[in-house]
């Protein structure tokens, strides 16, 4: 009886030493782990996309020079992740074109750091949480309904004979990609201060 007691009680300190032991490993394992994650974590707008893939809608804009002056303003504002979560969601992109029609001068006072949040809150009204191909613009259009966007604003959606203007700016073309659509615009879709 008194040698069972023993071997269990050996056994016991054993797997107590053991035990002990071995969070040390595990802690300087994660230590080590942690540092190297958070010096390589940069989002999910960093993880590039496997061939045969279907591109996001960043990677979409970053692929195209028509979209350098939206995709230059997306990283100053820091909303990368927000283009490429799983979605469902719809982004009206504009082009380079639609950035120079804005006063002189805006582009570069918004790309400041300074106004960051303002940037991002005018970027975000080019997003809605939710899949619009241009057959249910159509649908949203005919019922004269709003599209509820990111920024909390909504947009109103019509169908000029037959072209399709969603706050105002008629959309020129439609890519689908693998978190939504993309839907290129000819003007910077400012938001209101009212609406």
């Amino acid at each position: 009886m008194k040698s069972k007691q023993l071997v269990i009680i050996m056994i016991s300190m054993f797997l107590f030493i053991a035990c002990k032991k071995e969070p040390l490993a595990n802690d300087q394992t994660s230590v080590t782990a942690t540092s190297t994650v958070e010096k390589e974590h940069q989002g999910q707008a960093s993880v590039a996309a496997s061939e045969g893939e279907d591109l996001n809608v960043l990677q979409v804009a970053m692929s195209l020079p028509d979209f350098k002056t939206l995709v230059v303003a997306v990283e100053a504002a820091g909303v990368q992740d927000a283009l490429v979560n799983a979605g469902p969601l719809t982004v009206f992109a504009p082009v380079n074109t639609a950035f120079d029609k804005l006063p002189e001068g805006t582009v570069e006072t918004l790309l400041k750091p300074e106004n960051k949040e303002k940037l991002a809150f005018i970027l975000v009204n080019h997003v809605a949480p939710s899949n619009y191909p241009i057959k249910q613009l159509k649908k949203e259009a005919k019922k004269g309904r709003k599209l509820y966007m990111a920024s909390g604003k909504y947009l109103e959606v019509e169908n000029k004979d037959g072209k399709i203007f969603v706050g105002g700016t008629e959309i020129l073309k439609s890519v689908k990609v693998s978190n939504g659509w993309i839907h290129v615009v000819g003007d910077v879709l400012v938001p209101s201060e009212g609406k």
